[in-house]
């Protein structure tokens, strides 16, 4: 289970963490030797995920079961979180976000533009906000924002989806200037096709069409991605890597695919 008892070793948020990039990058983030923070919406995900860390890593974790969209029960949850833990807080990692649908904009759900605008970039924001100050009271920090190519590059059907992640490039870009002056590093990962839940979800539980997306290609892992924060983590206090674009071998950009026959 996890515990809320004092410890003097440094500290990782990862949101997100139920599952896919933010499970991958929990336990890593643990193997290095943080206790973790670990954050999303399945307690019973949380839960085993708690028992993985601190039965491999010998290291503690720290269960925040809210819903990243609610403004407040973000606020309420960081505030429970022990001064003991937050005062050695020096890593977050915003992994949660979702793609919900792939048709073109006319033919769109409202509703799950709600729902990508609302965890992409504002849930990113709540949680990035009370971090940084936390960050800024401890005298630095990194921030860690997943962002996708979908931040980088527009397909046909992307569209919101694609402007929450450009929001999160954007802001990633502005982050970096505005806490520069505190010593808190900014950074963004953005991968390419990852063979995780997230076509799963985008495809609202339709597993043809979610096996669809990989056929003929072999995907990143949630543990490729997990690696690529690892390397950005772990460089000197001197050198920021503010920006990663990292794709399988066969994708070059969202279109172009090179599926095998």
């Amino acid at each position: 289970m996890a515990r809320n008892t004092f410890s003097n070793i440094k500290t990782a948020m990862v949101t997100g963490a139920t599952s896919g990039i933010g499970r991958a990058t929990a336990l890593m983030l643990a193997r290095l030797g943080y206790n973790v923070i670990i954050t999303g919406r399945r307690l019973p995900l949380l839960q085993d995920l708690s028992k993985e860390i601190e039965k491999t890593s010998g290291v503690e974790s720290y269960i925040l079961c809210f819903d990243i969209r609610d403004k407040h029960d973000v606020f309420d949850s960081y505030d429970i979180i022990h001064e003991s833990w937050k005062k050695h807080l020096c890593i977050l990692v915003n992994n949660a976000g979702l793609a919900l649908g792939a048709d073109s904009f006319e033919k769109c759900d409202d509703a799950d533009w709600d729902t990508m605008i609302d965890t992409n970039i504002k849930g990113l924001l709540y949680v990035s906000q009370l971090v940084a100050n936390t960050m800024k009271e401890n005298g630095g920090g990194h921030i860690i924002n997943v962002s996708s190519v979908a931040g980088k590059h527009v397909y046909y059907g992307g569209n919101v989806y694609c402007a929450t992640k450009h929001a999160v490039d954007a802001l990633t870009q502005g982050m970096r200037i505005d806490l520069l002056e505190y010593g808190i590093k900014v950074s963004s990962v953005a991968p390419g096709m990852v063979n995780t839940d997230f076509s799963l979800v985008r495809y609202k539980g339709d597993k043809e069409k979610a096996n669809k997306v990989y056929e003929g290609v072999r995907p990143l892992s949630a543990e490729d991605v997990a690696s690529a924060i690892e390397f950005i983590v772990t460089r000197p206090a001197h050198v920021c890597i503010n920006d990663m674009l990292i794709m399988p071998t066969q994708q070059a950009l969202p279109y172009y695919v090179n599926r095998d026959k």
